[in-house]
């Protein structure tokens, strides 16, 4: 059976106060339009259709190739909406499922039982409902005897005695195909709004003796919409505890899941320790055994296995196993850090190769390096890799000892085994196992290397 999708993306989000379109405000890292097409691509078989007006352009440019969209001009409201996806599928799929692209929370396992719930419904349309008792302005749901649905009755219409159901409608249903487009030529317009609403093909179907059921929601923070920056902030904490528990689950220990902020997508192994205040970003994975934070922001990272990342920012990173930095360290993009290298507070590293068992003092910064195995870069040393114009290389080998603020005048090459004296500035190649030391640095001696294990 074919299933296909209509998200309505076409509202202008006037209370949002933004000239960011509503539906591509982020949530834990990602558009919110994105959670309600992951949430959807779970029950449904076709491509997605968006409805957009507001911000069409940057909507679709978004989407890419992951929904087709049709443009909703001018926007006279929910019915009118879902109309304009017509001609697009009609004869073209079995059923229709319709909903909101501000609702985030929405999981894809409560659709997926709306469309089972349609599938098995002899009428056109089952829907989402919830009990709570904050109606939050939602329609009220009106059941006939049998305990199929009536009617939607809308806040700023009910009677008093509807204002006290508490069976509210989601927005979220799933129709037959083949009844919902002559249905929506059937849709009156609201006298009041002059809009055609989607709720009225409830009443259509009721009054055409066609059964509307009903699927109850277990969890009421999923119908939470967005229509206010106040809203955003709920979701966005909702998602937060959302996503944290599921990394709980799966064997991660969070000090202070509150103070703890995970975006979707991130990967992290059993027994890695997220301490307060950390935030991980992005394309960012982490191995098993780690202790990253407090006070530590991580994106688009890479970290091995029991590594130890205190204070620090990383982004673009890759961090092998038996790692530590910080406090106060700062990796930028391109720096790789190999195993059990150890990063000193307030050093910095870009684009750079630090091989494994490399010692990396405090206040030092490596740029555009690649560093041999078992190296030791003293406190303070600087690679001056930026001449004014271009950015230059230092290549620096194994078991090479450089002295406390070193300048590494780049381009630049020191052999394995050598040496810099504390407050040198190197402004040529120094050889393997040579000793330099001054201002700037000038050979003195050649050194015996003493080799580890022998």
């Amino acid at each position: 059976m074919r299933v296909t999708a209509i998200l309505l993306a076409a509202g202008q989000g006037t209370r949002m106060k933004s000239d960011l379109p509503k539906v591509l405000h982020p949530i834990a890292g990602k558009p919110m339009i994105w959670h309600a097409l992951n949430a959807i691509a779970q029950s449904t078989t076709e491509k997605p259709i968006v409805v957009v007006g507001h911000g069409a352009q940057e909507v679709t440019k978004y989407l890419g190739d992951s929904a087709q969209t049709v443009l909703q001009e001018p926007q006279l409201g929910t019915g009118h909406a879902v109309m304009q996806a017509e001609s697009v599928l009609k004869d073209r799929t079995d059923l229709v499922v319709v909903c909101y692209s501000d609702m985030p929370l929405l999981r894809g396992e409560t659709l997926q039982n709306l469309v089972e719930t349609q599938k098995k419904n002899r009428g056109p349309i089952s829907m989402l409902t919830v009990h709570a008792e904050d109606p939050r302005g939602f329609g009220r749901i009106i059941r006939k005897r049998d305990g199929t649905v009536e009617a939607i009755v809308e806040e700023y219409v009910a009677t008093p005695d509807q204002l006290l159901v508490r069976e509210l409608n989601v927005g979220g249903y799933c129709f037959d195909a083949n009844w919902l487009w002559d249905a929506l030529h059937r849709i009156p317009k609201n006298p009041k709004k002059g809009e055609y609403y989607l709720t009225d093909t409830v009443e259509l179907a009721s009054k055409d003796d066609l059964p509307v059921q009903a699927t109850v929601m277990d969890d009421i923070e999923e119908t939470i919409g967005i229509n206010t920056r106040v809203h955003l902030a709920e979701v966005e904490a909702a998602m937060r505890r959302r996503i944290n528990e599921t990394h709980m689950l799966n064997g991660v220990t969070m000090i202070d899941p509150a103070s703890t902020y995970v975006e979707i997508g991130v990967s992290i192994g059993r027994d890695t320790v997220l301490m307060p205040n950390t935030y991980i970003h992005g394309k960012t994975e982490i191995g098993e055994g780690n202790v990253v934070g407090p006070n530590t922001i991580i994106r688009d990272t890479r970290i091995g296995n029991h590594c130890k990342v205190l204070a620090s920012v990383t982004e673009g990173a890759t961090l092998e196993d038996h790692v530590d930095i910080g406090p106060f360290a700062r990796l930028r993009k391109g720096a790789y850090l190999g195993n059990h290298v150890h990063m000193g507070n307030f050093g910095e590293v870009k684009d750079s190769h630090l091989a494994d068992g490399v010692k990396m003092g405090h206040f030092s910064y490596i740029g555009n390096a690649q560093i041999g195995a078992n190296t030791n870069i003293g406190a303070g040393t600087i690679t001056c890799n930026y001449d004014g114009e271009k950015k230059h290389n230092t290549e620096i080998g194994e078991d090479v000892f450089i002295g406390s603020d070193t300048m590494l005048v780049a381009p630049l090459k020191i052999g394995s085994g050598a040496r810099t004296g504390a407050g040198a500035i190197v402004t040529k190649n120094v050889a393997e196992d040579m000793l330099v030391v001054g201002m700037p640095a000038r050979a003195i001696k050649k050194l015996e290397r003493k080799v580890k294990g022998k």
